[in-house]
């Protein structure tokens, strides 16, 4: 009697959650095999629109986890499973885990729109946060800046994406400012020309737009003079440098001055 009992209750359950089981798995299966399918057409659509490789993994595992989610719990209610409460202790454990990993969910959020907008590549020359220098890599919550002097600088990407940052590399072409001075007394058309003709001779400044001398200010102790001259961006801190050298050589040789600070005093005897 009881192997009997058995047997009809087994009976009657397979009646009843059978369908429900069969159905479920069917879900399952067919549910698995589009959420792959889906997963590779976001991966290829990603690709064409040339979104950053790194990004890539991370958009398509997102979208392949809510789907999965959603599988099991559709898979779940067809048993006759109540989710409501699984749900709300779900949605209790993210806002839960939201909270404690409120920074690190910044740093991703930050690190996703610099890889889809692109403000700066790998390579650039960047100043932000109070540090300058060049791009190593963008990573998914960090930005590697590498400095002059090879410092490596990491840097959190929500506060990097949040915040002013001077891209130098946007441009192909950059202008290069100086402040050159002489004494009160030499003669100005002489340096103007004598900086005219360096900067004519020098074939990595541009010749459009055209170099720019003028006097800038009649300081205390000296004439000013400001030159303002366009490059290439790579040559940028060559050209800097050389002028600075080739200008003081230049004023040496032709007897111009380059003043120092000055201070008279008078001394009165009672």
């Amino acid at each position: 009697m009881n192997a009997d009992v058995l047997v009809n209750q087994a009976t009657k359950l397979m009646m009843i959650y059978g369908p429900k089981l069969v159905a479920a798995l069917f879900v399952l299966i067919v549910g698995s095999w589009f959420i792959n399918l889906i997963s590779k057409a976001v991966s290829q659509g990603m690709k064409k629109a040339k979104v950053d490789e790194q990004l890539r993994p991370f958009l398509t595992g997102i979208v392949s986890m809510l789907m999965k989610v959603m599988l099991a719990i559709s898979v779940l209610g067809m048993l006759g499973i109540q989710m409501t409460s699984f749900i709300a202790i779900l949605g209790a454990a993210g806002l839960a885990v939201g909270m404690a990993l409120s920074g690190t969910l910044q740093n991703f959020a930050g690190g996703v729109i610099l890889l889809l907008f692109k403000p700066f590549r790998a390579g650039d020359f960047i100043d932000a946060q109070g540090y300058s220098g060049i791009v190593a890599e963008v990573q998914i919550f960090n930005t590697i800046l590498k400095t002059g002097d090879n410092k490596t600088i990491i840097i959190p990407n929500g506060s990097l994406s949040t915040a002013s940052m001077t891209n130098y590399s946007t441009e192909a072409t950059r202008r290069v400012d100086w402040t050159i001075s002489i004494a009160y007394g030499d003669n100005l058309d002489k340096a103007r020309a004598i900086i005219k003709r360096l900067c004519d001779t020098d074939s990595r400044i541009l010749k459009n737009p055209e170099v720019l001398i003028a006097v800038s200010a009649l300081a205390d102790n000296s004439v000013n003079f400001v030159v303002r001259v366009w490059v290439q961006s790579n040559d940028y801190w060559d050209v800097y440098f050389d002028m600075n050298e080739h200008i003081y050589k230049a004023f040496a040789q032709e007897g111009l001055n380059r003043p120092l600070p000055q201070m008279n005093v008078y001394v009165h005897k009672d």
